[in-house]
């Protein structure tokens, strides 16, 4: 967990930063894409990745001006990259404003668990890293190209004058 918040900024600096590129290799074609008929589309887990950031911060004692509900779905995906990039500066602008370090280790019913702030961003991490790997398979179901995240992705080996892992 997190000790400071300086901690939490330079990881979600990261984390986020990757989340942007999935999202805004998104077209509005590839909202539609989903496993099933059963299952969330693309699009509905990349909206809920935004909304997700009011909704788990809420938790919290921590004020934030961002959308909340994850339906009905955007049909823009650059609305929705938009979006996410408003929501991430949002919240590390609203943690700067309202929280100190030893805001941390202050705990609060989440979900019916009992999370410190510090469990609660790391979780909101997780949650962002969850979801990206949703859509990086429904990304390549919908023909996009999927941006490395903690590597090169298929595609971009070749960037990198490397050939890629044989399948």
């Amino acid at each position: 967990m997190f000790q400071t918040l300086d901690g939490f900024y330079q990881l979600w600096e990261f984390e986020s930063g990757v989340t942007q590129k999935i999202l805004n290799q998104l077209t509005n074609d590839s909202l539609s894409q989903s496993v099933t008929p059963e299952h969330w589309t693309l699009g509905r887990i990349a909206w809920h990745s935004v909304t997700a950031i009011a909704v788990i911060a809420s938790q919290t004692n921590l004020s934030l001006d961002l959308p909340d509900k994850d339906y009905p779905v955007p049909t823009s995906a650059k609305f929705i990259a938009d979006s996410y990039q408003t929501a991430s500066s949002t919240l590390c602008q609203a943690l700067r404003s309202q929280w100190t370090d030893k805001s941390l280790t202050e705990v609060h019913d989440v979900f019916g668990q009992q999370f410190s702030n510090s469990q609660l961003l790391f979780f909101m991490i997780q949650h962002q890293i969850h979801h990206r790997g949703q859509m990086t398979i429904l990304m390549r179901q919908a023909g996009l190209q999927v941006p490395g995240i903690y590597g090169p992705s298929k595609e971009e080996w070749a960037v990198i004058g490397r050939e890629a892992p044989q399948m």
